[in-house]
């Protein structure tokens, strides 16, 4: 079920403070764990280290990007892959 429009899309308040104050300065990194938080165009261009449940991961915010959740482009899960014997 997706968002009343009325409401608006859902982007954290404290990643939307610091998004406000590196407006100034787009080098800086900024850390979230909110995977649910909405992309928009303030985000554009910006640096972000997501954290997936044990790491942070760096993404960085380009225009495709945009209307789409933050844990859309975040892996939680390790890709299994099955070893190979060594013949001698």
């Amino acid at each position: 079920m997706s968002r009343v429009k009325w409401k608006g899309p859902h982007i954290s308040n404290k990643l939307l403070k610091e998004v406000k104050n590196t407006v100034s300065n787009p080098k800086t990194v900024l850390k979230t764990s909110s995977k649910n938080s909405i992309i928009v165009p303030k985000f554009i261009g910006l640096k972000l280290q997501i954290y997936n449940g044990k790491t942070f991961i760096n993404l960085k915010i380009i225009e495709e990007m945009l209307h789409h959740k933050l844990g859309e482009f975040i892996t939680t899960r390790k890709q299994f892959s099955y070893k190979k014997k060594k013949n001698k």
